[in-house]
């Protein structure tokens, strides 16, 4: 089986190392990615459409906004589904293993949970920031999310699992998990009452005072990137929870 895995490993090295030839050279102005008619339109136009100076936030939030919202759909199925399997492999087996007896007398130490005491306000606050320039300058929801999400895993594995769902408990990230998904569609919709199709967000310049449909687009997509933030950090944290203590939400790591 070693054998096999390390023929495989080869193999596929092999091949992607082949394929190194096939790539354009760094910056080629002729390459695929920017002679081609589609990616030519988002060099040039995007900023004109949204407002946006981050291109990459312009097109994932913008020009197939659809597809983002289903892949923060998929996070959301994601963290769900490992809730959902492990509490039905509890219930089949009579529940998840116990602790080692020494592990629940085991206090955290103090070096350890007052560094990561320090760090988690100073994560956060961080993550706010890539959260809310993330259509303005490297970030995003996405990016926000995962870290917002670490300062709660950081806060598990410092101290305990019970101490971390105190301040994120099981029914709120659940929640606010849902809500992600909720605002980002919510928005789509706010377009299609508007008389616009799904999330066309230049329309919502109706709603938003002192604006036109440039900046309405700019500040719509930073609302569907703080949804996005909302699931992503929750599922993070979710999938941890329920991984490290079987589903249960006891113990853990």
């Amino acid at each position: 089986m070693k054998l096999f895995g390390l023929i495989a490993v080869f193999v596929t090295g092999g091949l992607l190392l082949l394929a190194v030839s096939d790539f354009p050279n760094w910056g080629d102005p002729r390459s695929p990615a920017n002679a081609g008619t589609v990616s030519r339109y988002y060099i040039e136009h995007s900023m004109e459409d949204t407002g946006v100076p981050n291109l990459v936030t312009a097109v994932l939030a913008d020009y197939r906004g659809y597809d983002t919202m289903f892949e923060t759909v998929v996070v959301l199925i994601a963290g769900l589904s490992v809730m959902a399997i492990l509490r039905v492999m509890n219930q089949g087996r009579g529940g998840a293993r116990p602790m080692p007896p020494h592990h629940a007398r085991e206090r955290p130490d103090i070096v350890i949970s007052t560094t990561c005491s320090l760090l988690t306000p100073l994560l956060q606050l961080f993550a706010l920031y890539v959260i809310a320039h993330g259509h303005h300058s490297p970030g995003g929801g996405f990016q926000g999310g995962v870290i917002l999400g670490a300062s709660f895993i950081l806060q598990a594995i410092a101290t305990n699992l019970k101490t971390a769902l105190k301040r994120f408990p099981e029914k709120r990230f659940v929640v606010l998990a849902l809500a992600g998904i909720a605002i980002y569609a919510g928005f789509g919709i706010a377009c299609e009452f508007l008389g616009e199709n799904f999330l066309n967000y230049g329309v919502l310049h109706q709603w938003m005072p002192a604006t036109d449909e440039v900046a309405a687009r700019s500040h719509a997509m930073l609302g569907v990137e703080i949804g996005v933030a909302f699931t992503v950090s929750a599922i993070m944290f979710a999938i941890y929870a329920n991984l490290s203590s079987g589903g249960k939400l006891r113990g853990g790591l």
